[in-house]
């Protein structure tokens, strides 16, 4: 039987965070921060991407918190406990109220639980995290009982990834009722007062919040997709923090006295994806003459091994990151949970990449369309423009469309890209949850692959997930995890290319606490 419970150090970092320097006069104002990720609704279980989270995580908590640092800590649940490896036990935190008054209980995390992964229109939703729950057991209202299919010894990390919101507001709610602030009723500290899609959400500090007492009296929390604009806006005195700072502004920022840098190794790998979802006929991809194909190239792992092998990471680290991301053939940095040291990042050869292609029944190539986004990470059609040069070098002539997150991450999900440039933050810092999320096949019933969007699909791999992330033994399920790294830089059902630094500039005066997750939170800003 293990237990966690963090009491006494929650109360001591409760009473050191409520210092009275942030609560001085000057802090009590409004913070204006600026993304560089389009937030796509209020709405906590719309989409499982980081900038809806970052900001979903003002309003609303889940069980279980993460520390700038990626380590996982109470947050809602004050503790937890397995009680067979079947069967844990989670006991909730006392004396927490939603924004309208009303007391947190067990009903409304029974009630989240039984919504998050069925939100309709979701383009990649969170029923991954949820999928190895079998019954959900209320004690009392303040202690719960999550039966499980099988063992799964990540159950608290996984329960991290999910929101809590009220039945008492959320039964019947749609996600256009958490938009217009209707259904946008949380615990956190912050409370929903406006949002406007692809401009900007305002908050207030919720004074009644169960922990400490945030600084800042309001938060304007905006959207600027281009880098250079939000540098400019930070330095003119407009904003007050900015994210995903461009490695092309990121020296002037350090340099400039207006400013501060802060910055971390994080979780995000940029990695590219083919479409699985048609045998033949895909579009975006012709021979040479511009006719379809008759078959989808990349059901053909030599197609896959050419692609990725032409691909010199090392220069996209480099020259097009300019220094702010490694070189990876994995989706984890090293030291996390299911790094594998002997997955080395290829060698770029177009002999080798070319004679595959001719294997393949391509000789000659042909042509395709690779899309990717132009806000969703720093220089992310930059590098779509570098794998084109080198897939173009390999016989493969590769034009690049990039277009605005808000349609990329829609249109990627209906399937109507050939390929995809795209990112993933592992934010549970252990490998299993890309292979759950990413690569395991699409299954509303299993809940597995919610954010596959290319819908690869092989039962090998099902099995050898589902295998290895309910291991008990740590030593034992990472070795189990490092073997499935292996076997996807064989099978190549996705391209990892680079794993992202995070960077964030803050006016000179205030600091913000670097996240390996990079979230962006208001909660992370404090007066220097």
């Amino acid at each position: 039987m293990t237990m966690f419970s963090r009491r006494a150090l929650g109360a001591a970092a409760l009473a050191g965070a409520a210092a009275p320097t942030l609560a001085s006069a000057q802090a009590d104002r409004t913070l204006t921060i600026a993304t560089g990720g389009s937030i796509t609704s209020i709405d906590p279980h719309f989409f499982n991407a980081a900038p809806n989270s970052s900001l979903a995580l003002h309003i609303f908590q889940a069980l279980v918190d993460r520390t700038p640092d990626a380590k996982f800590v109470p947050g809602l649940a004050t503790s937890w406990r397995v009680i067979e490896p079947t069967l844990w036990e989670f006991k909730l935190r006392e004396g927490v109220k939603w924004h309208d008054g009303r007391p947190f209980t067990a009903e409304d995390v029974a009630f989240t639980y039984g919504r998050a992964p069925n939100v309709p229109n979701s383009p990649g939703g969170f029923g991954g995290f949820l999928r190895s729950l079998k019954r959900i057991e209320i004690v009392d209202p303040l202690t719960m009982r999550f039966h499980t299919h099988a063992p799964n010894p990540i159950l608290p990390t996984d329960l991290a990834a999910i929101f809590v919101i009220s039945k008492h507001v959320g039964e019947g709610a749609s996600t256009e009722d958490y938009n217009s602030g209707k259904a946008a009723i949380g615990t956190g500290p912050y409370k929903f007062v406006s949002y406007e899609p692809n401009n900007r959400t305002e908050l207030a500090r919720n004074d009644d919040y169960w922990g400490a007492r945030e600084p800042w009296a309001r938060v304007s929390y905006r959207f600027i997709a281009n880098d250079a604009a939000r540098s400019a806006a930070l330095l003119s005195g407009d904003l007050d923090m900015i994210d995903q700072v461009a490695s092309s502004d990121l020296a002037r920022l350090k340099r400039d006295p207006k400013s501060s840098i802060a910055e971390t190794v994080g979780l995000r790998c940029a990695y590219l994806m083919p479409d699985f979802s048609r045998d033949g006929n895909l579009p975006f991809v012709t021979d040479n003459n511009g006719q379809p194909l008759p078959v989808n190239p990349f059901k053909d792992v030599r197609v896959r091994q050419a692609l990725t092998s032409s691909i010199n990471r090392q220069n996209i680290a480099e020259r097009v990151m300019e220094g702010q991301a490694t070189a990876t053939n994995q989706w984890l940095p090293p030291g996390t949970f299911g790094y594998a040291p002997d997955v080395a990042v290829p060698t770029p050869n177009i002999e080798h990449s070319r004679r595959l292609l001719a294997e393949a029944g391509y000789p000659n190539g042909f042509k395709l369309t690779l899309h990717t986004p132009n806000d969703r990470f720093p220089n992310d059609s930059r590098i779509a423009q570098a794998v084109a040069q080198f897939w173009t070098r390999i016989g493969v002539q590769t034009q690049v469309e990039a277009v605005p997150w808000a349609s990329f991450s829609s249109r990627s999900n209906r399937q109507d890209f050939a390929i995809r440039l795209t990112s993933w933050g592992s934010t549970t810092a252990e490998a299993g949850y890309m292979l759950t999320n990413i690569m395991m096949t699409y299954s509303r019933e299993n809940r597995t692959g919610a954010s596959n969007s290319g819908r690869f699909s092989s039962a090998d791999l099902d099995r050898m997930t589902n295998a290895a992330v309910a291991i008990i033994d740590n030593a034992e399920r990472e070795k189990a995890l490092q073997d499935m790294v292996r076997w996807v830089s064989r099978e190549v059902p996705i391209m990892p290319l680079v794993q992202l630094n995070h960077t964030w500039a803050t006016k000179r005066g205030l600091t913000y606490a670097a996240r390996m997750d990079e979230r962006t939170i208001a909660m992370g800003v404090r007066p220097a």
